[in-house]
């Protein structure tokens, strides 16, 4: 009986699930974003986001900790120097989910798992989520009428030049 036991064995022996788990985060961190299986991607979920809380905090120790756990000095030092950046105000959820629909071949669920910060299309650099406001704001006017404003404002301009010169002339 497994009572208790959260964890998911992903069918492999111990050492196998470490190593690929590892491997699987070391690719994560590299090209920040991997596609996989929905079982592995949530495994990998939980691997790999306690790794990321760490590196917001750049100390040996944590250095050393992280690469016990990723046994790659290049994902290690990636991490702490360039995603720990990105997320250093992020309170948790590093990682994206996206169901991609099943493979061809065993029909297995796909996944894609990537950075939150990293993708440019849910979150484009330069512009801020505007705030939603309860209030009703006053109308703006359209295009056509702000071209209709344009055009009515040289026009009366033009009549009082010329009210201004038949004044003058008499």
């Amino acid at each position: 009986m497994r009572h208790g036991k959260k964890i998911n064995h992903l069918s492999r022996k111990t050492a196998h699930r470490k190593s690929m788990l590892a491997n699987m985060a070391c690719s994560l961190i590299e090209h920040k974003r991997i596609n996989t299986t929905v079982a592995k991607a949530k495994a990998l979920r939980q691997y790999v986001e306690p790794l990321i809380t760490k590196s917001k905090n750049d100390t040996t120790h944590n250095r050393r900790i992280v690469f016990s756990s990723l046994r790659n000095k290049h994902a290690v030092s990636e991490l702490f120097r360039d995603i720990s950046v990105k997320v250093a105000d992020r309170p948790g959820g590093y990682v994206r989910i996206i169901k991609l629909g099943n493979r061809q071949g065993d029909n297995a669920d796909m996944a894609m798992i990537e950075l939150v910060d990293y993708n440019e299309i849910y979150n484009p650099k330069g512009k801020k989520a505007k705030k939603a406001t309860r209030r009703r704001g006053k109308k703006s006017t359209t295009k056509v009428e702000a071209q209709a404003k344009e055009e009515a404002a040289p026009k009366a301009e033009e009549t009082k030049s010329e009210e201004n010169e038949t004044k003058d002339e008499a």
